[in-house]
């Protein structure tokens, strides 16, 4: 069965209370929920607890969920917000800890951070992460997760033009932080006439 076909069919369906349609659903869209929540959240298993309660948030929200729209970004919308809580509440933890250890520890990359990638993509990883929340949220929804502008103008609940402007602000900043931090990911003259 084609999801895009059906999904409003199968939507509304779930919202009138059939499991098996809502069931549908999570099939259809579990791996785009879980890489969306691991590229905010940067480990698997946090990635999937923050999965399984979007699910759960969509399937108790449902109600709430507007006809005809695509459940693609509303849900995602729902998993980006719980990933940046989950790494709100991760980052308060780890200063609490700091402050009453005294320690300064140098994070390591998750094994499956190191696995994504040779050298070059660990530092676009690196460099993404130095920008603002809100600047690495649509940069990943954009180019990881490869969503349109108005597929994440759904996410992020803005226009779409103010997804274009965060967009460019955002890569703004990112080429900041590689021409001053990465000199290793600037393009080469070569690459430059190449393009």
């Amino acid at each position: 069965m084609d999801p895009v076909e059906d999904e409003s069919q199968v939507v509304a369906a779930a919202r009138g209370g059939d499991g098996e349609a809502f069931a549908r659903l999570v099939r259809w869209h579990q791996e785009v929920a879980f890489r969306a929540a691991y590229l905010i959240v940067r480990d698997a298993a946090a990635a999937q607890d923050v999965t399984q309660g979007a699910f759960v948030r969509a399937f108790r929200g449902l109600g709430s969920f507007r006809e005809g729209e695509p459940f693609r970004p509303w849900l995602l919308r729902i998993v980006t917000n719980l990933a940046l809580n989950e790494v709100r509440g991760r980052n308060r933890r780890l200063g609490l800890f700091a402050r009453v250890t005294s320690l300064r520890q140098e994070q390591q990359p998750s094994p499956e951070a190191a696995a994504l990638g040779g050298e070059q993509r660990d530092a676009v990883w690196r460099a993404i992460h130095e920008l603002k929340g809100d600047d690495q949220v649509v940069l990943y929804l954009r180019y990881y997760l490869d969503l349109s502008e108005a597929e994440i103008a759904g996410v992020i609940g803005r226009p779409a033009g103010t997804v274009k402007s965060r967009l460019h602000r955002a890569s703004g900043r990112l080429r900041e932080v590689v021409e001053s931090r990465y000199p290793e990911l600037r393009p080469t003259g070569r690459e430059v006439r190449d393009a």
